[in-house]
This record gives structure tokens, C-alpha cells and sequence, in this order.
């Protein structure tokens, strides 16, 4: 083995507790390690990465959007403007509105970056840019969340799946408010320990979430699920913060996941015949777009 290679959630922390290094260091010495590319060379793309994120968050908050099927564009501003006298607090608000957005450029044809996929790729930027301006956090520190997140995506895809046509929306926007979990935490003076526990309360909160996208098409409830993707990393940052811990380790939460996602029938499993793409209205939007499927 390599030495800052890991697969698992374990290995990682044992990583983290030889060198004395949070998760995002360990992850930027791991790929240094397997790219053979330099630290600068690493940071300067993460930048790069950081930078459309930003812009896909701005764009999604500040711009009239529409997709092109017509389902979506637009919510993200309304919520965003009701911030402010959210029941949920601003901050949660904000953060949710602002992964609904990234999720809405993306349907509009936009540019955003998978994180780790792009029905999921609000969660990740929405949450972190949404803290970074409550807590001031430099961009630097940001790029750091990029690599704990990465982390933790990384083991999740080596140990089960991301892709909701394996495994429905639990391994797509649940792997996504896991890596954004950890990462806040990590920003925010969470160990790595911690970090860990919050990315596996919120891969549990949504344990057995189906992929059921709406004529299938990565809008209906795939946008909403940004939003509730970014609320899910939130509070399980702050449980793990407050000391909080997941009775269920990381690692077998993951396991759980993956044992969840194979036992589900492949109608829940982005194939648009089940859930939500199922129902009356959902079956009556396919037909409206001129769509045909199995559940026709």
C-alpha cells in the first residue's frame, strides 16, 4: 500500500492519527502520492474547481433560469429571498437555496461541477460558501473542505456507489450531504473522528432514499433533494461538533448503504418507473414532454 493511500474510513483516521493531519491534508498527499503531480499543482486546480462552483452558486441566485424541459428555475430565489424570515434559520435557508441553485444551472444547461454527481452537485458548494460567508472562511480553507469531502466520497465510491441507478438517491445525495458534513466539520475544528461521525449520520438520514427523477429528467425531486441534502449535512456537522457521536461507524453505514441500494427494485433505481416518476402527475408530465416509458 501506498503510504497515504486508504479505501476505507479506518484506514483513513489511522492515517490522520500517524502524521497528526486532518483528513484534508491526508487527501492531498494521497493524490500527490497517485498523480505524481505536485501540491501546487493539485491546489491550483482545486482552485479552479472552487471557482465554478462559486459561479454556479452566483449564477443560480442572481439569474432568470429556466430548463429546458420548462419543470424548473427560479425556486432558488424565491427561498433565498424568504431567508431571512426562514423557520429554519437563514443560514439553513440560505445554504439550501443556494444548492437548489447550483442544481438549477444545471438543469438550465449550465455549468457545474459533479460533486459527485450532478443531480447531487448543489449540496457540496451550497453548504460551503453558505458557512464560508457566516464564518469568514478564506478560500484556502475552502479548498480544504474540497479535499475532506473528496475523501469521503472517494470511500463511499470504492465501497459501495454514487450513482443512483445502483443504488437510488441515498448514494448520490446522500454521499453528497456526507462528504459536505464532513467537511464543514473539519472547517469548523471537527477531528477527524468527528468528521467521520457526521458523514455517517447523514448518509443514515436518508438511508433507502429512492431515485425516482420525473420523466426522467435530474429535476423533479432532484433539486428539492439538493436542498434537503444541504439541511441533512448542517445538522449532522453540528451533532458530530456538539460531541455527538454515530453509533454505527462510518465504514459499516457505508456497507449498510450498499446492502440497502441492491436490495432495491430496480423501478427505484433512476429508471423513472417508480416513486414519485409514477404517479399520476409524474406519468402526465412525461406524456406532456412527449416521453415514453415503461409506465406509460
Amino acid at each position: 500500500m501506498n503510504g497515504y493511500n486508504f479505501t476505507s474510513g479506518c484506514e483513513l483516521a489511522a492515517l490522520c492519527k500517524k502524521h497528526s493531519a486532518p483528513i484534508s491534508e491526508i487527501m492531498l498527499r494521497r493524490q500527490a502520492e497517485l498523480t505524481e503531480e505536485s501540491r501546487e499543482h493539485i491546489l491550483d486546480e482545486l482552485s479552479i474547481t472552487l471557482e465554478a462552483m462559486r459561479r454556479s452558486v452566483t449564477e443560480g441566485l442572481t439569474e432568470e433560469l429556466e430548463s429546458v424541459s420548462g419543470l424548473s428555475g427560479g425556486d432558488a430565489m424565491l427561498l433565498n429571498d424568504r431567508a431571512g424570515n426562514a423557520l429554519s434559520s437563514s443560514i439553513m435557508a440560505e445554504a439550501a437555496a443556494a444548492s437548489m441553485a447550483v442544481v438549477e444551472v444545471n438543469a438550465s444547461m449550465g455549468r457545474i461541477v459533479a460533486a459527485p454527481t450532478a443531480g447531487a452537485s448543489g449540496i457540496l458548494p451550497g453548504t460551503l460558501f453558505t458557512c464560508a460567508k457566516e464564518r469568514v472562511w478564506s478560500d484556502d480553507k475552502l479548498i480544504s473542505g474540497l479535499l475532506c469531502a473528496g475523501a469521503i466520497g472517494s470511500i463511499i465510491a470504492a465501497n459501495a456507489s454514487i450513482s443512483g441507478a445502483e443504488h437510488g438517491c441515498q448514494a448520490e445525495t446522500g454521499s453528497a450531504a456526507a462528504m459536505a458534513a464532513a467537511a464543514l466539520c473539519e472547517l469548523d475544528g471537527g477531528s477527524p473522528e468527528k468528521c467521520l461521525h457526521a458523514a455517517a449520520m447523514a448518509l443514515k438520514n436518508v438511508m433507502g432514499l429512492v431515485c425516482d427523477p420525473v420523466a426522467g429528467l435530474v429535476e423533479c425531486p432532484c433539486i428539492k433533494r439538493n436542498a434537503l441534502g444541504a439541511c441533512n449535512a448542517l445538522i449532522c456537522a453540528d451533532m458530530a461538533l456538539a460531541g455527538i457521536p454515530s453509533l454505527i461507524p462510518f465504514d459499516e453505514t457505508v456497507s449498510a448503504m450498499k446492502s440497502v441500494g441492491s436490495l432495491m427494485s430496480p423501478d427505484l433505481r433512476e429508471t423513472a418507473r417508480g416513486g414519485c416518476a409514477a404517479t399520476p402527475t409524474g406519468k402526465a408530465i412525461r406524456k406532456q414532454l412527449g416521453l415514453s416509458g415503461e409506465q406509460d
